[in-house]
């Protein structure tokens, strides 16, 4: 059960942080205290003085109190009077969190952040970091996830995935999820794990294809499509991968070393395996003819074609055959 403090303030110009860790705060006050146990001041209720009679007011509620207040970065100084007074000596089992949503002179009022203190409570900075700061500041995430990335690393994933820190931080608790604590991500791992959604999704329907899967490849594609993929996207994404997977096949049947072949591989290990597998499975030939039925598949979806059929039933005819060879 977590341990809960008096006060909190949480403030900075980095709003969408503020959003999540608001949303977080709330998300377990209620399942603390249930939503009867959770009070919320936002717009124009949100005044020093409501917030002060509300910590002076007599509840009957079972359990903590939580009360979440919004906007205190429009709040001065002279206004605290009554609120200050009041965190002076903190009602029991209660707990109040303020979000301050800064931008430039717009701050939260030093008297605030002096009662909370006083009060015990815990202050916490949100603040945007500067571009030439960014990849420390990734390097600095991935730590707290168990992580190792290098600087270099670092600056492909900001390049790839854009410089908002809440989707760079989602995009490390994805590769924390998927490589573990204390994995190195080096720039395979980054290129399999980060690419674009519409990239990797592709890349998963090709090898489901190259498996032999029908079923799974057929499930999947009418999957992307009702998400709003287009086909001539997927083609790329999909021939690129099927293309891969015949060089490995050619390698493999060369005489060629797995490990050999696997080093040569930019993705993470596990992937590697498979695709090897798949592929020295469906072997050469099949995915050469793969290749090229992909090719007449991207020629009738962009007019090119002599069959009548429209491109989502040409697609799916052509996925089960690839997938049946």
């Amino acid at each position: 059960m977590p341990s809960f403090k008096p006060a909190y303030l949480i403030h900075g110009d980095d709003h969408g942080r503020i959003a999540e860790r608001r949303a977080r705060l709330r998300a377990m006050a209620e399942q603390e205290s249930g939503t009867q146990g959770v009070e919320l001041f936002e717009g124009e209720a949100a005044t020093p003085e409501a917030v002060a009679n509300a910590l002076n007011a007599l509840t009957f509620a079972i359990g903590r109190r939580f009360i979440i207040v919004d906007g205190v970065e429009r709040w001065t100084d002279k206004q605290l009077d009554p609120l200050v007074t009041t965190l002076e000596q903190p009602p029991p089992d209660t707990t109040v969190a303020f979000f301050a949503r800064e931008d430039g002179r717009t701050k939260a009022p030093k008297r605030l952040h002096d009662a909370i203190k006083k009060a015990g409570g815990d202050i916490a900075a949100e603040e945007s970091v500067k571009p030439w700061e960014l990849p420390k500041w990734v390097i600095a995430r991935a730590r707290e996830l168990g992580l190792q990335l290098e600087p270099d690393t670092a600056r492909a994933l900001i390049a790839q995935v854009g410089d908002r820190q809440q989707r760079l931080l989602r995009e490390l608790e994805k590769l924390a999820l998927y490589a573990g604590t204390g994995a190195r991500v080096d720039a395979a791992l980054l290129d399999e794990l980060a690419a674009p959604s519409a990239e990797h999704r592709a890349w998963s329907l090709a090898d489901t294809i190259v498996s032999g899967d029908a079923q799974a490849a057929t499930a999947l594609y009418l999957t992307l499509r009702s998400q709003g993929e287009r086909l001539p996207g997927l083609l790329y994404w999909m021939s690129s991968r099927v293309r891969t997977a015949h060089e490995v096949a050619t390698a493999l049947e060369s005489g060629v070393p797995t490990a050999q072949i696997k080093r040569g591989l930019r993705m993470p290990s596990k992937a590697a395996d498979r695709l090897i597998a798949d592929a020295g499975r469906t072997g050469a030939e099949n995915l050469q003819r793969t290749i090229e039925q992909l090719a007449e598949l991207e020629l009738a979806s962009r007019g090119g074609g002599s069959g009548g059929a429209g491109e989502d039933t040409a697609a799916l005819l052509a996925i089960q055959q690839i997938a049946a060879a």
